[in-house]
């Protein structure tokens, strides 16, 4: 069960951080210079969406290291002692607190000077459930005090995306110029990504989307759309038979078409519910990681899903032409 695995992260995590500690000490100790060795920032990410914004924003003024690889869910991570030291001797540090206990644990032994939670930024709104799941029924949900998807309403987005800016330039004031330009650069593309999210889903024939894992609270809320769930937000929990009958019922009178899955997750029960009610399936990606970077990134996955949306929700007028990549 989920409790008894983030137990067993907690213990292991205080074994690689001793074991980090020595190879640190073996190492003659962690660097007290602002930057590394080749004039780089040195700068770790917890997983994907905190990457995206480490490299486009410090672009080649950074070196850029992702605890979470590629196609990885990014709730099972376990660091190792290699990342644990990684994370002693960042320069800056880019995370989600509450998301990833054993990165929560490794950014709070590091001496990093700055370490620039998202959810400062962007502070968290409980979208759990209210009833027909595991973490609905009075198990224990294990993970952050909210929803932590918050990188999928562009506006929260942009939001992270300045207080990373503002954290790189005073980590490097050498290049805070660049880096606000930078920021500026990206906070412009996610303003016109959320344009073409209120575009494209303003004249639907429904606004009720079905998903495997409640990840999409924020953007239902921000465009007025009313997401129905079969898992709650942590991808691990359980329906309850109530629940697939209230997510049944929602589709039925609905008028849904497509029940969603998503990527980094089995799609086992979404095709089962789908085939229940002799519906279609299509993915919705909810970013906490992309498969393969060099074809995919954050934009191009929102753009995704935004056109999989304007299916499913029956979109009565062609979707605006992609302006950004």
């Amino acid at each position: 069960m989920m409790i008894g695995r983030r137990t067993r992260s907690s213990i292991a995590l205080a074994a690689t951080a001793l074991t980090a500690s020595l190879v640190l000490t073996a190492c003659g100790g962690s660097s007290s210079s602002a930057q590394s060795v080749d004039g780089k920032l040195k700068v770790v990410a917890s997983f994907y969406p905190m990457e995206y914004l480490a490299q486009q924003i410090g672009k080649d003024h950074v070196a850029v290291t992702d605890l979470t690889a590629a196609g990885v869910e990014p709730h099972d991570l376990e660091l190792t002692a290699k990342q644990v030291a990684t994370v002693q001797k960042a320069d800056a540090i880019i995370y989600l607190k509450g998301l990833q206990p054993t990165v929560d644990q490794a950014v709070g032994q590091s001496s990093a000077a700055h370490k620039i939670d998202a959810t400062a930024a962007s502070p968290l709104v409980d979208h759990h459930l209210d009833e027909g799941t595991a973490e609905a029924d009075g198990h224990q949900h294990d993970g952050p005090a909210g929803d932590p998807h918050i990188w999928l309403d562009p506006t929260r987005y942009a939001a992270i995306a300045k207080s990373v800016g503002d954290g790189f330039a005073q980590a490097d004031p050498a290049h805070a110029d660049d880096y606000r330009k930078n920021t500026d650069d990206l906070v412009g593309r996610l303003t016109t990504l959320d344009q073409e999210f209120r575009d494209g889903l303003k004249d639907t024939t429904s606004k009720t989307f079905v998903t495997s894992h409640a990840a999409f609270g924020y953007l239902a809320d921000h465009y007025g759309l009313t997401q129905v769930a079969i898992n709650g937000v942590d991808p691990e929990s359980e329906p309850t038979p109530a629940r697939l009958a209230e997510v049944q019922k929602a589709a039925k009178d609905n008028g849904v078409t497509t029940i969603f899955f998503e990527t980094l997750v089995s799609p086992k029960l979404a095709d089962t519910v789908a085939k229940d009610l002799g519906l279609k399936t299509a993915v919705l990606d909810p970013l906490e990681g992309v498969k393969d970077p060099s074809k995919e990134d954050y934009l191009s996955v929102m753009k995704q899903n935004l056109a999989n949306l304007r299916t499913a929700l029956g979109a009565s007028a062609p979707s605006a032409p992609a302006t950004t990549s």
